[in-house]
């Protein structure tokens, strides 16, 4: 006999949430409970109100299964970006873009250069924390011996630190988005490119102008940091070619996956030929991260990087979160939200800025970069599919309202990290990290013109050129 299924009312549609919000709130952001702990509660919640609507367990676990089914394509991009990171690093690639990207710096311009190395370094890298914790640190110092405002200095290193994880493919966020939006990795940040791109050029031009009112004379010791890296590794114009074959996939829009994986074994032949690396530790390094032994503690740091290992946090989070995600999608309850939510938006402008403001309320609550993706992701694809809009579009918007706005928000971990690394107090940066706080305004004109808007040309938008 077949289950009789009750439809939910919005109350009951809502509850689920409105737990996780105070679960989140309550567990993750004040008392500092792990994310999936918090989520597989959520998920509890949301698999009484199924029970109680008629579901079974089976019928919920189908749920589950295939929400994580849809995603598993992405989520082993994700994992294996971790082996990409780590044999480029082995490799010298990711050491020598870092350093001539310490060659443009320019003491006269210091707020414009400081933004663009950190961009360099953190598109080189795909993280922010490792930009700002070694070279942001190093741009700091020179901002005191040239006597620029630290909320300015500060401002200018969180914007190019974030700029690059926000674009850069070895960036976890950068991989996630579009995972959770079941998009294609390198249309995504092609796509990103509309909002990120303004947004990171109105920095610059604030920057310039307020750069040009002074004279700095100092030139800034950067010095270890690039005999560092001329010391650890041999530099030759063939650590090129992991790019090229990555961007030479893009161009040809062909499938991530096996682009990431030859990427990841020319690196590791280059490591051996160039590095004189054994095999044994390139092989380690792409599980368990590449470890470094230069004997400059800040290089260290920002080059201990990468390995599939170090993408399972991520991973298991994104876990949990589709568990939640399949029962609330696979019981009706997500579809009552979004009738009642849809009923109020008639426009793509109503929708994108639905978006933001979820993501960004996310950010605010959670404080986690992760969450403010996922939960606007997963509460929104099933709208952005119906309105025949990409994926893409989706994707997008919770980097745009999410990723970037973290570091922001003085209670999250960014804000923390950037605060007491950079020795300024996030309400002091904020002003000055410019692309951070108008990435999602950008998205609100690209919803309100259309322009930038992309339509669904094919179901499986994970595929390239989508």
């Amino acid at each position: 006999m077949e289950a009789i299924h009750r439809r939910p009312t919005l109350g009951e549609a809502l509850t689920p949430l409105i737990a996780m919000g105070l679960f989140l709130g309550l567990g993750y952001a004040w008392q500092g409970f792990r994310i999936e702990v918090v989520l597989l509660a959520s998920a509890a919640v949301a698999g009484f109100i199924a029970r109680r609507l008629g579901y079974s367990w089976k019928e919920m676990e189908q749920g589950i299964v295939s929400s994580l089914s849809k995603a598993m394509p992405a989520m082993l991009i994700l994992i294996t970006v971790g082996a990409l990171i780590a044999s480029w690093i082995a490799a010298g690639t990711i050491p020598m873009l870092i350093w001539y990207g310490l060659q443009l710096i320019s003491p006269k311009l210091y707020l414009v250069t400081a933004c663009v190395i950190c961009s360099i370094v953190s598109i080189s890298t795909g993280t922010s924390w490792g930009t700002v914790g070694t070279v942001g640190v190093a741009l700091i110092g020179v901002a005191q011996g040239l006597g620029v405002p630290m909320g300015a200095a500060a401002g200018a290193v969180v914007s190019g630190a974030y700029f690059g994880d926000k674009l850069s493919p070895f960036s976890d966020t950068t991989n996630l988005a579009p995972v959770v939006a079941r998009a294609n990795l390198f249309d995504h940040i092609r796509w990103m490119l509309w909002t990120t791109f303004p947004a990171w050029t109105l920095g610059l031009i604030v920057y310039l102008i307020v750069g040009l009112g002074s004279n700095p004379t100092v030139m800034p010791d950067i010095g270890p940091l690039q005999n560092g890296l001329r010391d650890a590794f041999r530099f030759n114009i063939l650590l090129l070619l992991p790019l090229v074959v990555i961007l030479w996939f893009a161009a040809r829009k062909l499938p991530t996956l096996p682009g990431i994986l030859l990427a990841s074994l020319v690196a590791a032949i280059l490591a051996l030929i160039f590095q004189g690396a054994p095999l044994r530790e390139v092989m380690e390094a792409t599980i368990l991260g590449y470890q470094p032994a230069t004997g400059i503690v800040d290089l260290d740091s920002l080059l201990a990087r990468g390995g599939m290992m170090a993408m399972m946090d991520v991973t298991l989070i994104v876990f949990c979160a589709f568990g939640f995600a399949g029962i609330m999608s696979g019981c009706g309850i997500l579809d009552r939200i979004l009738e009642a939510l849809m009923s109020r938006v008639k426009h793509t402008f109503g929708l994108i800025a639905s978006t933001v403001a979820t993501g960004v309320t996310t950010a605010f609550v959670t404080g986690s970069s992760y969450l403010s993706i996922i939960v606007p992701g997963e509460l929104f694809a099933p709208a952005f599919r119906e309105r025949g809009l990409a994926a893409k579009n989706l994707s997008r918007t919770t980097e745009d309202s999410g990723t970037v706005v973290v570091p922001l928000i003085p209670w999250s971990a960014a804000g923390v990290f950037m605060a007491a690394t950079l020795g300024v107090p996030t309400i002091e940066y904020l002003p000055w990290a410019v692309m951070n706080y108008t990435g999602f305004i950008f998205a609100l004109i690209c919803g309100a013109t259309g322009i930038g808007i992309a339509q669904k040309i094919r179901d499986d938008e994970t595929l390239p050129g989508s």
